[in-house]
């Protein structure tokens, strides 16, 4: 079973749909039992950066993502789900992020012809073997939508990047936890793949 954390902060529908497609149970939920209760969580989210830390803190779901953390079970961040495991971003002065992965969500700079947000296709590059680009080509497409991106301070969690007005740490890996700038539950097969390679994870 897989549990949608629901912290009011959209985009979950068509995450559960996805899922559900590759043929998965699955919850969306803030209950703490029945979230360290599953065999993989995912945290979706659009919107800003101190709303979500908001509602997280709200719901008390800052110290329930850290045990799931903590017990190794699998964990995907999407768009803003992976901002929120950083430690702090330019869209919310003074408000602590998870801080789960160290690094930092800056703004994508003002530039001629490109404009924000970001949204798109854009392609990806691969590094540090990914285990959720698993059977995934080097510059594969994957949507995006967002103002913000992350460098992460440390180069091996970074497992794809790609270029919009700044180099974007676009997908992270470390022990249990992944996280996504793109939306795979929007990105075509490619994105489905990517959701099936965290499914099966171990």
């Amino acid at each position: 079973m897989i549990a949608i954390i629901d912290y009011d902060a959209g985009n979950i529908k068509s995450v559960e749909k996805a899922l559900q497609k590759l043929g998965q149970d699955v919850v969306i939920t803030r209950e703490k039992e029945q979230i360290l209760a599953a065999d993989k969580v995912i945290l979706p989210g659009v919107g800003a950066f101190g709303d979500a830390m908001k509602n997280l803190n709200e719901y008390g779901l800052v110290e329930v993502i850290h045990q799931v953390v903590e017990k190794r079970i699998p964990f995907l961040g999407i768009c803003l789900g992976l901002q929120l495991l950083f430690e702090k971003s330019d869209e919310s002065e003074g408000v602590k992020g998870l801080g789960i992965l160290k690094g930092e969500v800056c703004r994508i700079p003002d530039q001629e012809g490109f404009k924000i947000p970001h949204m798109g296709w854009n392609s990806l590059h691969l590094q540090n073997d990914g285990r959720l680009f698993r059977g995934i080509e080097e510059d594969a497409y994957v949507y995006f939508v967002h103002s913000y991106y992350l460098k992460a301070k440390e180069e091996q969690i970074v497992k794809a990047t790609t270029e919009y007005g700044a180099h974007i740490h676009a997908s992270v890996g470390m022990d249990n936890v992944f996280a996504c700038q793109f939306h795979p539950e929007k990105s075509s097969d490619v994105g489905l793949r990517i959701l099936k390679n965290f499914v099966e994870l171990s």
